[in-house]
């Protein structure tokens, strides 16, 4: 059908043959159908094709996007057939089957359907790409029925002979996903891997229960569940990522942390990515947990990170100085560690000496001296940062201030000609005063020491794909935080869900910043022994924009919902 739709496309004036012969070549590089490499050429629209195919064969069109499918007209063609030619059912009368085709051509296609469902085929013409979206949709991707493939497979093999896999710590991607002559488990956790990059997940989550055992992706910081392997396969599966990782296999009392490091050929570029693997015993065995390190995620340029104007601007005065401390706070996967890395990048330069001690070291920094922390061998942040000192560094990093040792020597170092860069764990900016002080830190080193300190958050962004405009009663953008004047002018945006956000409306991330430079009448109060709430008061007062008001921001911007800034912050 390839030439003939060419044909057509250039007959009917929508193509050149300058046109058709280059989207021929690129069809013959990508092996996708020539429709498709049209519409990715832009060189026609979707519907264009389907309405000349539609004339031409006399075959009424559709657009599946508009149409719900009932799950029992769904479970009359097999996944496997749907993807092999391209169809989807959409509707059963009597002994009458419809079902969408790119190619209402394909005799042979309606005469298999007709063979396998005992129906009569009546077929109607619909775009490839919608086609392709209706099976993601309604059969699962392609990952997805490739699991469950495996997954069939792993109940009728025998458990015992998956202890002997050869281990393959470096991998491409390609070998990962066309592993079909290896065993089952490792099939099964090759393509976990693969799934978690194509879908951009950040962790991996196996957790082990008494009936059950569940795998779930974290993409854009909420989870979903992926699958449920087989109860009986649990160790195996462990065992294999455990080898993976490098780790003990016969321990299991005790947590363990490792590294997988997989070769990856993703659009034709060779890239590396590294999991981060966290392994936990629990009630019903051990939980995994693969931090994934993609080093093209990482933001280095700190105006794209999601600052206002103002905040960006009083963090970098502040990582410019020569001495000091820089505190950026937050919980567990709010962005932290991205935020100290761009802020390393910013001031790295020939003529500075930046000394890093983290725990563990995510990303590798051209220029900068990064010291992996040790816990076994005695080597802690309190360690490597007396070590430091006697390095000669004009920049020093703490992974985490965990302790009054880390906490004291960092302040020391701020207050001898040293910036140091480091991390807490606090709810906001103001409440990380009154942290130092509780861990033993005297309000007079607190106060002259601390430069400025960054809380942040991670907030979905709406999918540019399917956004669109939706309203709100001003009385909830009132609530939400909205000055009374400004709620009705406000613009709302939120995503419909489509192919390319897997449905959720939203697509990736951005920071919420609230930036509290640590001013003289800011110290005062410190030494004074204020609360957190007069601190926040008197940052407020200076100008510092809350958690809350970055939210707000974000919203007026059309690049959050509220419901995703209500979540992380509060009024």
């Amino acid at each position: 059908m390839a030439v003939k739709l060419g044909e057509m496309l250039v007959k009917a004036g929508l193509i050149t043959q300058d046109q058709l012969q280059e989207a021929l070549t690129a069809q013959r590089q990508s092996g996708e159908k020539l429709g498709f490499s049209l519409v990715n050429l832009g060189y026609v629209k979707e519907d264009e094709i389907t309405h000349l195919l539609s004339e031409q064969y006399g075959v009424p069109s559709i657009n599946l996007r508009h149409f719900e499918i009932d799950e029992s007209v769904i479970n009359l063609i097999p996944c496997e057939v749907s993807q092999k030619y391209l169809v989807v059912p959409v509707n059963r009368t009597g002994a009458t089957l419809t079902i969408a085709m790119a190619d209402p051509t394909n005799v042979f296609a309606m005469d298999d359907i007709k063979f396998m469902t005992g129906y009569n085929v009546e077929p109607v013409v619909a775009s490839e790409m919608a086609i392709r979206e209706a099976i993601d949709q309604y059969y699962g991707s392609a990952h997805s029925l490739e699991l469950k493939k495996v997954m069939d497979e792993m109940v009728s093999s025998d458990a015992e002979q998956l202890e002997l896999m050869e281990e393959d710590t470096e991998m491409d991607l390609a070998a990962l996903e066309a592993a079909t002559e290896e065993a089952p488990v490792v099939k099964l956790v090759n393509i976990i891997l693969t799934d978690s990059i194509k879908k951009m997940a950040s962790d991996i989550h196996l957790e082990p229960y008494e009936r059950d055992l569940r795998v779930r992706f974290r993409i854009d910081g909420v989870l979903y569940e992926i699958m449920h392997p087989p109860l009986k396969l649990k160790d195996a599966i462990t065992s294999r990522l455990k080898i993976m990782a490098k780790l003990d296999i016969s321990e299991k009392r005790l947590p363990q942390d490792g590294r997988i490091k997989v070769k990856i050929k993703l659009h034709g570029k060779v890239k590396e990515m590294d999991y981060r693997v966290s392994c936990l015993p629990t009630l019903f065995g051990e939980k995994i947990v693969l931090r994934l390190l993609d080093k093209d995620n990482l933001v280095l340029d700190m105006t794209r990170l999601g600052f206002e104007q103002e905040s960006l601007n009083k963090f970098e005065r502040q990582i410019l100085k020569p001495y000091g401390m820089v505190l950026v706070t937050g919980p567990t996967g709010s962005g932290k560690t991205n935020t100290l890395y761009s802020s390393m990048h910013r001031v790295n330069t020939p003529e500075t000496n930046i000394m890093t001690a983290e725990d563990p070291v995510e990303f590798n920094l051209h220029g900068i001296n990064q010291v992996q922390m040790k816990e076994q061998i005695g080597l802690n942040f309190a360690t490597a940062l007396r070590s430091f000192l006697r390095q000669d560094p004009n920049i020093v990093l703490v992974g985490e201030i965990r302790d009054f040792e880390t906490a004291e020597i960092a302040v020391k170092a701020a207050l001898t000609g040293h910036l140091v860069l480091s991390t807490l764990h606090t709810n906001d900016a103001p409440s990380t005063i009154n942290r130092l002080m509780n861990m033993g830190i005297e309000p007079f080193l607190v106060s002259t020491s601390v430069n400025l300190i960054c809380a942040q958050r991670l907030v979905r962004r709406i999918c540019k794909e399917c956004k669109e405009e939706i309203q709100m009663p001003t009385q909830a953008l009132v609530d939400v935080g909205f000055a009374v004047d400004d709620a009705p002018k406000i613009r709302l945006f939120k995503g419909r869900g489509c192919q390319q956000c897997n449905n959720t409306g939203y697509r990736g991330r951005v920071g919420l910043f609230e930036v509290m430079e640590i001013s003289e009448e800011i110290r005062e109060l410190v030494l004074s022994g204020a609360s957190a709430m007069e601190l926040r008061r008197k940052a407020v007062e200076e100008g510092m924009l809350t958690l809350r008001v970055s939210g707000l921001h974000k919203i007026r911007d059309g690049a959050t919902s509220v419901e995703e800034v209500v979540r992380e912050t509060v009024l």
